[in-house]
């Protein structure tokens, strides 16, 4: 006489098993899922742009620069038998800094997009954040805060020290809209010239290319006027040392190198549809072409 079975208990569902009626049957994810924002791409650049060594030399050199030959003008004016006129704008001893400077933002501009492309970065970044438009405006945001603060809290520094400086040696005190054009007006200038580097690495995609075509952007113009002597091409010469850089961020300090030309803040929105102009083409290609 067999005796009955007993039946055997079923197995509980494995705890990876969905709930019935989900949209993936076979698996539910223990990771919850979270939708990315621009919020989460600023952190990643900055994050990138904070860790890289290019970011601690490039702004310590263009620190150095702007304070070290900013404040050995100013000893040399200090000391020197002539007195500044009148009506100088004594602010305007910092634009020799700044000008060597520029070529440290340019580079670190350049650098910021196009060393992912050189690396291979670039892929990770792009899987991570497949939205290319929400990366290049983390990029840019991140990087031009970044310029702008440096810059202001160094000709910020250099002004006061050379101010300090020139006390007792006949420079006039600037007005309060010299100190501002002189501080947080040439910072934005900076900030944008070092963005357009950044969006020009993002076309190029090659480091040394873009930065090439930077300096040159920044030092050819004044370079060709100075070597243009007929008058057939005297409006050609005048034209480009009007529009110059140099010139442009001399116009910040009352200081311009021509009589006409840009002149109050007309420099910066000359940068700024430069820079528009840049982002358009930039975004365009970086959604067209494959990383």
């Amino acid at each position: 006489m067999s005796t009955p079975q007993t039946p055997m208990p079923q197995a509980a569902p494995p705890a990876w098993e969905a709930a019935a009626g989900s949209p993936y049957p076979g698996y539910t994810s223990p990771i919850p899922v979270v939708r990315t924002h621009l919020g989460h791409a600023l952190a990643s650049e900055w994050t990138k742009i904070k860790s890289v060594r290019s970011t601690m030399w490039t702004l310590g050199v263009f620190v150095l620069l702007v304070l070290g030959i900013g404040l050995l003008t100013g000893l040399v004016i200090a000391n020197s038998s002539s007195d500044l006129s009148g009506d100088e704008n004594p602010l305007s001893l910092g634009f020799f800094g700044l000008l060597l400077g520029s070529i440290c933002l340019i580079t670190l501009g350049v650098l910021t997009t196009a060393s992912e492309y050189g690396t291979g970065m670039i892929r990770t970044t792009m899987t991570a954040c497949p939205s290319r438009g929400r990366v290049l405006a983390a990029k840019a945001l991140v990087f031009f805060l970044v310029a702008f603060t440096i810059t202001l809290v160094s000709t910020a520094v250099v002004a006061f020290l050379q101010m300090a400086l020139l006390e007792g040696s006949g420079a006039r005190q600037p007005t309060g809209a010299e100190w501002f054009k002189g501080t947080v007006g040439v910072s934005l200038y900076m900030a944008l010239l070092g963005l357009l580097s950044l969006l020009v690495g993002s076309v190029l995609r090659h480091s040394a290319g873009g930065i090439t075509i930077m300096i040159g952007v920044v030092l050819a113009p004044l370079v060709i006027a100075l070597f243009m002597f007929t008058q057939s091409l005297e409006k050609v010469r005048q034209a480009l040392f009007e529009y110059s850089i140099p010139n442009q961020l001399s116009v910040f300090y009352s200081n311009s190198l021509s009589r006409s030309g840009p002149s109050g803040w007309d420099p910066l929105w000359i940068i700024l549809g430069a820079t528009v102009v840049a982002a358009a083409g930039a975004l365009a290609l970086l959604q067209k072409r494959d990383v």
